[in-house]
């Protein structure tokens, strides 16, 4: 199976980080989420309801939907916070890659690990700016938030098209499919991982290459 594959591009002052990933995140989390599944003994099943809550930026002048879970916004935001940190900090590049894959398992049998197959891949490549007075902090949260609502125009247009999405599967295979740690949403099986820069010498050659890649754009 070939993972679709989207990047996206985002320009941010510094204080800006984290909220301009969580409103992206979230977005693709809530159009990748139900309500959580009841089945009934012959593999039918009832799906409960799915909460949403508005959330407003602190330093973004934007509002997005995401879903009504304490449990997966905490659980994302320590990933994001670790990214955010790494490309905040002195004396380092600060742009860095950080990515939302969504992907499904293949049960194996013992000693072999389940295999995952990704079948979505969301790239969000973020160039941090440090901004020193209030008019330019004032000019990023306007533009920031525009911004941030025409990638949510361009994230529904592409999630809504009629691309592959694991089915819904029977109980014994639902861990297979949807990520079940949450008590109040169901996403499909997802992870994020980030490729951050710095100055170690022992940097991977795949973080080079994005720095590398971002700075010949400029």
């Amino acid at each position: 199976m070939n993972a679709r594959s989207h990047l996206i591009e985002l320009n941010v002052e510094q204080r800006q980080v984290d909220e301009a990933i969580l409103s992206l995140f979230h977005t693709l989390l809530l159009h990748r989420s139900t309500g959580k599944f009841h089945y009934k003994k012959d593999d039918t099943y009832a799906i409960g309801s799915l909460g949403i809550a508005d959330k407003q930026c602190d330093f973004i002048d934007f509002t997005y939907v995401k879903c009504n879970s304490d449990g997966l916004d905490s659980y994302i935001k320590n990933d994001i916070y670790s990214f955010s940190q790494a490309i905040r900090s002195p004396n380092t590049p600060s742009t860095g890659q950080i990515t939302l894959e969504f992907y499904q398992k293949k049960r194996a049998r013992w000693p072999f690990a389940s295999e995952c197959t990704p079948w979505e891949v969301w790239n969000l490549r973020i160039n941090s700016v440090a901004v020193n007075n209030e008019n330019a902090r004032q000019e990023w949260r306007e533009k920031v938030g525009e911004k941030l609502g025409e990638h949510l125009l361009q994230i529904t247009d592409l999630i809504n098209k009629s691309d592959y999405t694991p089915a819904p599967p029977n109980l014994e295979e639902l861990d297979l499919v949807y990520d079940t740690r949450f008590s109040d949403v169901q996403p499909f099986l997802f992870k994020i991982y980030s490729e951050a820069p710095s100055l170690n010498p022992s940097m991977s050659n795949a973080v080079k290459k994005i720095l590398k890649d971002t700075l010949s754009l400029t």
